[in-house]
């Protein structure tokens, strides 16, 4: 099991595109990617426009396979509007 912590700061303003953006994306997901366990979007309550996607993948195979997925890559223009800058990604070993 794989599990990744994406860390992106938004823009001040920009929460609310990123959540409707985000929420597209996690459709997708939920819907395309049985190796996906989880996939979730947190907004930080310590941290201004700071977001946390925390994700779970039943396999290497599964994490690489929602990286090349159609519906990832079509959401990185909406997604990459609204950032400041790149997401910081942690990538940790399921338990």
């Amino acid at each position: 099991m794989i599990g990744v912590i994406a860390t992106l700061k938004v823009q001040p303003g920009k929460g609310a595109e990123l959540e409707a953006a985000f929420a597209t994306l996690a459709a997708a997901v939920r819907a395309n990617e049985p190796g996906n366990l989880m996939y979730q979007l947190c907004r930080s309550k310590t941290e201004a426009d700071t977001y946390k996607v925390l994700e779970l993948y039943a396999s290497e195979d599964a994490l690489k396979a929602h990286g090349a997925s159609d519906h990832f890559r079509a959401a990185g223009p909406a997604l990459g509007a609204v950032l400041a800058g790149r997401p910081e990604i942690e990538y940790l070993d399921g338990i």
